[in-house]
């Protein structure tokens, strides 16, 4: 290797370094990423603690990272290289048949899975009205077909094996509603959310088991809301080739009133208004919270039907887009969310005369969440 090449080498590293130095010099730091919906690190400032104990280097390079300038264009080069190189994976993500993005799903911690599982049976046990209990299998089970040859897939169904066992629970089955109509689009395709004909099946199920006649899809129009939605897959894959979802709604909201119950800091009450379909949202990235407006501690949704029954949801959001089909049978429909709430849920229903209660997750988030020891208490 002749000197003057390795100068030029040098001189062209160096040049390299300075163009991507000023670069990040002058160009403002994002405080978000709609690409990736997520807040991006800032800018840390050291201390001597932070120096000594490492904190600042890490928050440092974090920082560089996710300030990288071009850093979306990058990240969408590193996906394509993989994919050309044969990679089927990125972030947890399959790149799937169908233009899909399918979250690998890994087996469940057992430990946890069975304490989650004890708890809803002990709600069940002590509670004094019916309590219906159903897993959302994800698109890995049921689009099983679609993932790549070979693709790591623990199983869903033994989950729902178990949740079946239940002695104190009614259970009713989503996942034959589902499989039923696997070659239809149940599930986005850049989201890990059912879509709304997805949750329509998944209403048929519950509506078996309530004993009630669901009403017909053919008896509904609808309307697309949004034809470029890019969900939570598409965020985290880095894939940004597939082309956007549509998000369609079924059920007129006429009618149907919504309102969510949070606490200021001071813990007191608040009330806030919001609506079974929230257009705002679909000029944000976040577009599946147009469901109900998104996430909420405590909803209540309440229909013209005073005559009919009282329902309690404790559920993910999977449920936001499976209430609207729920809204002709029931007079009031309760969503309580374990993550932001602690209520005493017995009170609750005694407080508010609830009918029924129905426990609703994927099974995806059922398998690891922390706060299901809330719903026994």
């Amino acid at each position: 290797m002749s000197k003057k090449y390795c100068i030029f080498i040098s001189a062209l590293f160096c040049a390299f370094l300075t163009v991507f130095l000023a670069a990040g010099a002058i160009t403002p730091d994002r405080a978000f990423s709609p690409l990736e919906n997520r807040t991006l690190e800032q800018l840390p400032s050291p201390t001597v603690k932070t120096v000594l104990n490492g904190s600042f280097m890490s928050s440092f390079e974090a920082y560089v990272t996710d300030q990288f300038p071009g850093r979306d264009i990058w990240v969408d080069m590193k996906a394509r290289t993989e994919k050309a190189m044969g990679k089927q994976e990125n972030n947890g993500v399959y790149f799937c048949k169908g233009d899909a993005l399918i979250a690998r799903f890994d087996a469940p911690d057992s430990t946890q899975l069975t304490a989650n599982l004890n708890y809803v049976n002990q709600f069940a046990a002590k509670a004094d009205i019916p309590v219906y209990f159903s897993l959302i299998p994800s698109a890995a089970d049921v689009w099983a077909d679609r993932l790549p040859a070979g693709a790591p897939n623990a199983s869903q169904t033994a989950v729902l094996q178990q949740a079946a066992a239940l002695p104190d629970v009614r259970w009713y089955d989503t996942r034959a509603a589902l499989t039923a109509h696997s070659g239809e689009d149940i599930y986005y395709r850049t989201d890990h959310h059912w879509t709304s004909l997805g949750a329509y099946y998944g209403y048929t199920a519950l509506m078996g088991a309530l004993g009630k006649t669901p009403v017909s899809l053919s008896q509904y129009t609808k309307t697309t809301r949004s034809a470029d939605f890019y969900g939570t897959l598409f965020s985290s894959s880095g894939v940004r080739w597939i082309a956007p979802d549509a998000i369609d709604t079924y059920v007129p909201e006429d009618g149907i009133t919504v309102t969510s119950f949070t606490y200021d800091s001071k813990g007191t009450p608040v009330e806030e208004p919001r609506a079974l379909y929230d257009t705002s949202y679909l000029s944000v990235k976040d577009k599946y919270s147009m469901f109900l407006g998104g996430n909420q501690s405590l909803g209540v949704v309440r229909t013209p039907h005073t005559d009919k029954p009282k329902l309690l949801i404790i559920r993910d959001s999977y449920a936001d887009s499976l209430v609207p089909f729920l809204t002709p049978h029931f007079s009031e429909i309760h969503l309580l969310d374990l993550r932001y709430s602690k209520l005493s849920i017995s009170g609750y229903i005694q407080e508010q005369g609830i009918d029924q209660a129905l426990v609703l997750y994927s099974v995806p988030n059922f398998v690891s969440d922390r706060n299901l020891v809330w719903i026994a208490r």
